[in-house]
Parts: C-alpha cells; structure tokens; sequence
C-alpha cells in the first residue's frame, strides 16, 4: 500500500505546482485597459478641446481638391493628399454641416483625414445625378467658433477648376479621336 501511496503523492505535488502557476484572480491576467487600439495619444475629442478653447486649423488642400461629391475620392488625382489630417490638432470624429442642412460625420480613432472627410461626403451623394446637384464641387470647409464650435461648415461651387493632369473622365462626344 505504501507504493499507492507514493504515486499519489507525485500526481498531487504535479497539480499543486500548476495552481500555483495560475494568477490568483482572473483580472490579473487581463490587461489593464480595455482599448488600447483604439486610444492613440495625440489625438483628441473636439468637445475636449472646446473645453479647452485650442484653435484648430483645416488643412489648406481641402481648398484644392477639385472634387465633385457625387465621383468616387478614388478621382482625385493627388492621392498624398487624402492622408493629410484634415486639421490640426488632430481630432477623432467631426461633423460636416452643409449650408442646406444635411450634416454627415467623418471618424476616425487616430485622427481624421482629408480621405474620412470625403468619404463621409461622399456616401451621402453617389447616388444623386449631377442635375440634381446645385453645387456639385467640394470648395472647402470653414470653421466658425463662435457660431458652432464642433462642426465644419462644408462650402461647395458650381464648376471644378481645368484638371492639372491628365486624369479624369472625358465626356463622351462625337470625334474626339485625336
């Protein structure tokens, strides 16, 4: 019988060491903050830095884009710019306002671009026709403090400026072979 004993005795002392391996409570073996992903330092909520009063600047290249906002963001020709930060200090999400009262928000967690921006506008119309838009270029976005802290004003303009490169659509016409 001693042997029975012995070799319970070694399972036991095998089962004994790996609880004391294991944490003492399961919160220990998670990690501390829920969303680290989504937190990146640097980048803030507009209502924080309402609180705050800090300025914020809308990246000149919105100005430029020469973008009709029912044409898919893939149009615009200078692709570097879509990645720029669409102003600073960088914020998580901003609501554009459109002067005729549709409003559309662009988001993103480590700051949004001048592509989130777009892209926001851009779900809104795909589906409209051209004739159906008064102002169909993007012309820029304007921030109004005093008027509403938390949002861009989205400006628009009847016609695009002539197309620096050679990209974009060419409308359909008869003997344009060249």
């Amino acid at each position: 019988m001693s042997a029975e004993v012995q070799e319970q005795s070694v399972p036991l002392s095998k089962i004994d060491s790996a609880i004391d391996d294991a944490p003492a409570s399961p919160s220990e073996s998670k990690p501390r903050h829920r969303r680290t992903s989504s937190t990146v330092s640097g980048v803030f909520r507009i209502e924080d830095l309402e609180k705050e009063g800090t300025d914020l600047k809308i990246a000149p290249e919105t100005q430029k884009l020469n973008w009709k906002v029912n044409s898919s963001p893939s149009t615009i020709e200078d692709k570097e710019v879509l990645k720029k930060l669409l102003c600073t200090p960088p914020i998580k999400k901003i609501d554009l306002h459109f002067p005729l009262g549709l409003e559309v928000t662009a988001r993103n967690m480590k700051g949004v671009t001048i592509k989130d921006a777009v892209d926001a506008i851009y779900k809104q119309y795909k589906k409209k026709a051209d004739d159906e838009l008064g102002d169909p270029y993007l012309a820029g976005f304007e921030w109004d403090r005093e008027e509403c802290f938390t949002k861009f004003i989205v400006h628009q303009k009847k016609s695009g400026d002539a197309p620096s490169g050679s990209g974009g659509k060419k409308k359909k016409g008869k003997g344009e072979e060249a």
